[in-house]
């Protein structure tokens, strides 16, 4: 069970106007050799609190180290830089080498991600049959409106390259994340297929959609009844082992 507090252990802090609390205990830390020299020196605000000049956001992680003596920042953190100067300016040193180290892994974890493995790409697309002027007699065998793709990011962007439209699903910074939200460039099947193949994938399954036949739905604007019939969607799962 934890021992009670008392008010004078407590110790509000305002920091670049944002509030903090925390024990005496932990602001004298030894991992924080000039915060103590800083809080004896700094101005109070207009409540009594120690007012310290510096960014009040990042500031949380330097009152974390000093209760854990650990890194811990949430995922997609993108202000390494800017919380390393925290870290310089109150002179500590342990959390500085922690964080540096931890930035290494994150760029460890990423090269090995883009390293060629095994894993699953999945293809689809919805087409239909295109009509001409005479009818039948000027059908065209398929017309695809969009090239699906899902999978591993990483994995998306190697098989695919240039051709990937990322448009719908932009970079969330994260190393290694799934994604059923991009689609190809172009509309050429073969071509997709050609890439997989290069890259060492086979098609281990597929599922296809029968063509919506004599179905009387609302038409979009700008869709042909005609073409409306035979609306089809089909799907090819890949994987590289």
């Amino acid at each position: 069970m934890h021992k009670s507090m008392s008010s004078s252990q407590i110790v509000e802090l305002n920091v670049g106007g944002v509030i903090y609390a925390s024990s005496q205990s932990t602001l004298s830390s030894e991992d924080a050799a000039n915060l103590k020299q800083i809080m004896s020196t700094s101005p109070k605000d207009s409540k009594g609190r120690v007012f310290i000049d510096r960014d009040g956001v990042l500031f949380r992680y330097v009152l974390d180290y000093l209760r854990d003596k650990k890194i811990c920042l949430p995922e997609n953190f993108q202000e390494k830089c800017r919380l390393l100067r925290e870290f310089e300016f109150f002179n500590m040193e342990n959390a500085k080498k922690d964080l540096q180290g931890v930035d290494q892994e994150m760029r460890d974890v990423s090269q090995s991600s883009q390293t060629p493995g095994r894993g699953y790409i999945t293809v689809g697309y919805r087409g239909s049959f295109a009509f001409g002027s005479a009818g039948m007699a000027d059908v065209k065998f398929r017309k695809l409106s969009r090239i699906l793709v899902c999978g591993r990011v990483t994995i998306c962007r190697e098989v695919f390259g240039e051709s990937l439209n990322e448009s719908r699903d932009p970079d969330h910074g994260e190393s290694d994340r799934y994604t059923s939200r991009f689609f190809l460039k172009h509309s050429s099947m073969e071509q997709a297929f050609d890439c997989l193949q290069e890259a060492g994938f086979k098609c281990v399954a597929s599922c296809g959609s029968g063509t919506a036949g004599a179905l009387n739905e609302p038409l979009k604007p700008g869709m042909d009844a005609e073409e409306n019939k035979w609306n089809h969607y089909n799907e090819f799962v890949f994987v590289r082992e």
